[in-house]
């Protein structure tokens, strides 16, 4: 009998100085990523601003690629939200961003869905990424 790992979903919430609309502008323009999120090195995505179906990859430490597919885009309303399907050796995230002014800042956040030990293991190093997202 083999050990199988279940899927679980959980969520970080991030506040910060910068503004909604720069925010969103890091989010949303895929050649922004590495500027605040450490884990990133590059990314290859064929537009300049993120679409929904869009497909592409980042690039991480030691040259690991994940590739990635744009689930939805929503640019309107108080809160603005994206989400995507990322995946790489086997394991399959999918992960929505969210973006809303907090007073003269922002809020943001994320919630992960996959393997208990991907997202498990990721959830601090995304913690990290948004504190510096809207710093």
């Amino acid at each position: 009998m083999g050990l199988t790992w279940g899927t679980v979903r959980r969520s970080a919430v991030v506040c910060g100085p910068r503004g909604a609309d720069e925010v969103w502008d890091r989010y949303v323009r895929p050649r922004r990523w590495p500027e605040w999120s450490p884990q990133i090195r590059s990314v290859d995505y064929p537009a300049g601003v993120l679409g929904a179906g869009g497909a592409g990859a980042v690039r991480g430490p030691l040259g690991v690629r994940v590739r990635f597919r744009v689930v939805d885009v929503d640019p309107a309303g108080p809160v603005r939200s994206w989400s995507w399907v990322v995946s790489a050796a086997g394991l399959r995230l999918g992960l929505r961003h969210t973006v809303e002014a907090a007073g003269t800042g922002t809020r943001t956040g994320l919630t992960i869905e996959g393997p208990a030990p991907a997202v498990l293991g990721y959830l601090p190093i995304a913690r990290l990424a948004l504190r510096r997202l809207v710093r």
